[in-house]
């Protein structure tokens, strides 16, 4: 059945002043995830910065990762790319080091046709004996995938879960109808979370579980216990978090608020700039939230 958990974190990658992937950091973060109820990692997802990530980093991170957390969550490698040969190439490794599973996101950029993306995803899937989550965030990629596309690689045996962040909770209910039920259906939107849960869905891919980890699992917890005014009220609790961490390109507002912790530098790779001096007093009203936490 639901083989990562409810709560996944897509990690960030601490890097230090010099841009570097700051090990140290990585290892906390990986504790404090786990420790606040984290039941699985992305490791060198789109919130990672993989796009600027080299191959090596990414396959160091793997192996760190798995090390790190040591049994206590599942790790599931980036592996993705608009690349099906490469996506192959590093999906083989990543099962080599002995991950958990693979997130497989939507090529972005090439804008291929519904049946370009199933043959992509096939073609990746069959490849690997690892259980594969599809990523769906076209807001990123710039082509969304159909309910009926998603729906049709659901049948592929290790297609196991769905990251959807299309932001359509019609496409998203049409989707949880029309898959298997041991297929789960994540929201890939944190502010989404309770309402994805309303209409199915299995859990959340998070960024905001970074700062409000606890809060987040409570939440989970209190929906599917059937305290709906408890998991309501974290919801509106926590979703000046959520929409404040896309307030600028994510990850800069989540290394920014996560600096301000010592857990790591705000600074990240370009293309992507640290927030501004106004960008920073726009934040202030969110991280209020945090400091009462």
């Amino acid at each position: 059945m639901m083989l990562f958990g409810r709560l996944i974190t897509a990690m960030c990658t601490p890097f230090t002043k010099e841009n570097r992937i700051d090990w140290g950091k990585v290892e906390e973060c990986i504790d404090r995830l786990i420790d606040t109820g984290s039941d699985a990692i992305v490791v060198a997802g789109t919130t990672a910065e993989s796009p600027t990530l080299t191959h090596e980093e990414k396959l160091e991170l793997f192996r760190f990762a798995k090390q790190k957390a040591d049994g206590r969550a599942k790790i599931i490698a980036g592996t993705g790319s608009n690349n099906t040969e490469q996506t192959i190439l590093l999906t083989k490794e990543a099962e080599e080091i002995g991950v958990d599973g693979v997130m497989l996101v939507a090529p972005y950029y090439n804008k291929p046709s519904q049946e370009g993306l199933y043959q992509h995803f096939k073609t990746v899937a069959e490849a690997t004996r690892l259980p594969v989550m599809l990523y769906n965030v076209p807001g990123r990629t710039s082509v969304n995938m159909t309910a009926d596309t998603m729906a049709r690689l659901a049948q592929l045996e290790n297609v196991v879960a769905i990251k959807e962040a299309s932001g359509d909770l019609n496409q998203i209910s049409q989707l949880v109808m029309q898959v298997p039920e041991d297929v789960a259906v994540y929201s890939g939107d944190d502010s989404l979370t309770l309402p994805i849960l309303a209409v199915g869905g299995a859990g959340i891919v998070s960024v905001a579980s970074h700062l409000v980890g606890r809060e987040m699992k409570q939440m989970i917890e209190a929906f599917f216990a059937g305290n709906h005014a408890l998991a309501l009220s974290l919801h509106q609790k926590l979703l000046p978090v959520f929409n404040g961490l896309f307030m600028t390109s994510s990850p800069v507002p989540l290394k920014y608020a996560m600096s301000l912790q010592g857990w790591c530098e705000p600074n990240v790779r370009l293309p992507l700039v640290e927030m501004d001096e106004q960008e920073k007093a726009q934040a202030e009203s969110w991280l209020k939230v945090l400091k009462t936490n």
